[in-house]
């Protein structure tokens, strides 16, 4: 009996040490890989998955884009490409081990914006996890090991950050922030972001330096509008301010802060028919709230004084 289990037992071990293992053979296939311009892409991985045995092992492409595949199995072959940054394609082939197979030149598109693959997907959740739960410097250390197995995903600087952000290292975020900038140089948000380290440091003049950065028509977030506005109002930049924060209200017609700061501005400036209609209108929104009894005090002053 014991003799039986021991031969059922190295049955079970050399199918483990062999099945993996189906795919070898004397097959060997070279491919290239560009991108639509025709310049080499290193770093693409490759997977090749040999069909009848479901089996199949990953190679990485060179400076020249180079890639090889030696000792495969006759046989369909599905081919996929991937890189970050850069659309994936899948291909299929038959592999011959008795002639030479042709070389395989594929060309890969970039992609508008970060492409996951299915591990980056995995370690980009684990490090958002921990950024989620407050754990930034365990999400900080995720992030780095991701743009080392990820050089390409250069977007991942921005989660980097913003967690030294969260840790009041307004520093570390700028540099982060900025590496982003290098390759997205008309990304608003990050303009946005690089303003708002300057502006938690009460820096208000750098962060209006690089909120005037940011091309006004295209800022559709009232709180962006808002947060520049009342940077501009700190450096007693009131008829900037103003711009802000009407537009604020424009974009969102129920914004308290955004009313609220507005009227004050109006205000500030003597405006006092403006400021009547903007308070008014705040009124229609809150009537009850603490601020609320502010606003109608200063309504009440100012209908006093505009007759």
């Amino acid at each position: 009996m014991r003799r039986i289990i021991l031969v059922l037992a190295l049955i079970v071990l050399l199918g483990t040490l062999v099945f993996p293992q189906v795919w070898k053979g004397k097959g060997r296939l070279l491919g290239y890989v560009y991108d639509t311009e025709g310049n080499p892409l290193e770093g693409v991985k490759v997977k090749l998955l040999y069909v009848r045995g479901n089996v199949g092992f990953d190679v990485v492409t060179d400076a020249e884009g180079k890639w090889n595949a030696s000792w495969i199995r006759n046989g369909a072959w599905n081919i996929d490409f991937e890189k970050v940054g850069y659309m994936p394609k899948k291909i299929s082939v038959d592999i011959s081990e008795v002639r030479k197979n042709p070389d395989i030149t594929v060309n890969l598109e970039k992609a508008e914006g970060l492409l996951l693959t299915d591990e980056l997907k995995n370690a980009l959740n684990e490090g958002n996890a921990l950024f989620d739960t407050e754990k930034y410097e365990e999400a900080i250390a995720v992030y780095n090991k991701i743009l080392e197995d990820y050089p390409d995903a250069y977007i991942i600087h921005k989660n980097i950050g913003n967690a030294y952000f969260q840790l009041e290292k307004y520093n570390e975020a700028e540099e982060s922030y900025k590496k982003v900038l290098e390759q997205a140089p008309d990304d608003n948000e990050l303009k946005m972001l690089i303003g708002n380290c300057y502006s938690n440091q009460n820096e208000n003049e750098k962060a209006i330096e690089w909120y005037g950065k940011i091309d006004f028509e295209k800022i559709s977030d009232p709180i962006v509008l808002y947060n520049i506005g009342s940077n501009y109002k700190n450096l007693s930049k009131y008829e900037e301010a103003l711009k802000y924060y009407r537009r604020s209200v424009e974009i969102k017609e129920d914004f308290l802060d955004g009313l609220y700061q507005l009227g004050l501005t109006h205000l500030t400036l003597g405006q006092f028919p403006e400021a009547i209609t903007v308070f008014e209108n705040y009124l229609k929104h809150d009537s009850e709230s603490e601020r609320a009894t502010q606003v109608k005090g200063f309504l009440e002053y100012l209908r006093r004084r505009t007759g």
